[in-house]
C-alpha cells in the first residue's frame, strides 16, 4: 500500500534508525526507497543491508524536487510517503495515520505530519518545531504550507502533478500552492509523528535562509498575480 521515499546525504547516523522504525510499522509490506545524493559515509550500504532499495542521484543533477520524483518513479505502491532520512517515525502507527488522512475525502492531494525535537536538540530547533507543528488536525483549502520531511501523497496525484525539479528549495510549498490553486485539499495530521533532530531551519544557516526567503518571495509574487522569475 505504501512506498516511502527517503532523501539522504551522509545520513549514516540516522538511516538505520529510520529504516528500523519503518520495518516495525503496524502496516506491513512498506516499500522503502532511499534516494542517495553521493553519500560518502556508508549511508547507502547501511540502507541496502536493511533491505531498502537505493537509487542514486548525482550532486550535479540534484534538486529536492528531482530527488522525490526519481524515488516516486521507482515506487510501486498506491500511496507515496516522503521522509527525510534523519526523520524517525515515533511509533508503529505513523504509516497508518498518513494513509488514513489521505483517504478521508476525495480531492485530498497530500498530508504532512508532525515533527518533534529530541531531548538534546538545540533550543532554537525545539522552539521552531513546537511552534510550527501543533496539536490540531488541519484541513487546508487556502493555506499552502506543506512539508516534505514527513508527508504523503497518492501516487495518481503525484503522476499528474510531480514536484518542480527546477527550483532550489521549497518544492513542497510550491507544490502545495499549485494543489490549492487547482482546488485540492491539503491536510495536517499531528498523529503522524517523527523525531527531527535538527529541526526545520538547518542549524540557522544564513545562506540557506536567504535561498528560502527568495523562493517564498517568488511564491508570494506568483500567488498575488505579479510577475515573478518563475514565469
Amino acid at each position: 500500500m505504501l512506498s516511502v521515499i527517503l532523501r539522504s546525504k551522509n545520513e549514516a547516523r540516522w538511516i538505520g534508525r529510520t529504516l528500523f522504525a519503518l520495518a516495525n510499522q503496524r502496516m506491513k509490506q512498506i516499500e522503502p526507497i532511499v534516494v542517495d545524493n553521493e553519500s560518502t559515509d556508508g549511508t547507502a550500504a547501511i540502507a541496502r543491508s536493511m533491505g531498502a532499495r537505493v537509487v542514486t542521484i548525482g550532486k550535479n543533477e540534484f534538486s529536492y524536487g528531482r530527488a522525490i520524483n526519481i524515488g516516486a518513479s521507482a515506487a510501486s505502491r498506491r500511496y507515496i510517503a516522503i521522509l527525510s532520512a534523519h526523520c524517525v517515525p515515533m511509533n508503529e502507527l505513523w504509516a497508518d495515520y498518513l494513509v488514513a488522512a489521505l483517504q478521508i475525502e476525495a480531492g485530498t492531494a497530500g498530508v504532512y505530519g508532525r515533527q518533534e525535537p529530541l531531548p538534546d536538540s538545540e533550543a532554537f530547533d525545539k522552539r521552531d518545531l513546537w511552534l510550527t507543528f501543533r496539536d490540531e488536525r488541519l484541513r487546508q483549502t487556502k493555506d499552502a504550507f506543506f512539508h516534505n520531511a514527513n508527508a504523503a501523497v497518492p501516487r495518481d496525484i503525484w503522476e499528474a502533478h510531480p514536484f518542480d525539479e527546477r527550483i532550489e528549495g521549497q518544492e513542497d510549498r510550491e507544490w502545495g500552492q499549485r494543489m490549492i490553486g487547482l482546488g485540492f485539499v491539503l491536510r495536517y495530521e499531528p498523529n503522524a509523528r517523527v523525531y527531527h533532530f535538527h529541526g526545520i531551519h538547518q542549524g540557522r544557516n544564513e545562506a540557506r535562509a536567504e535561498r528560502v526567503v527568495r523562493m517564498i518571495e517568488t511564491l508570494h509574487s506568483r500567488n498575488n498575480g505579479k510577475t515573478s522569475p518563475m514565469g
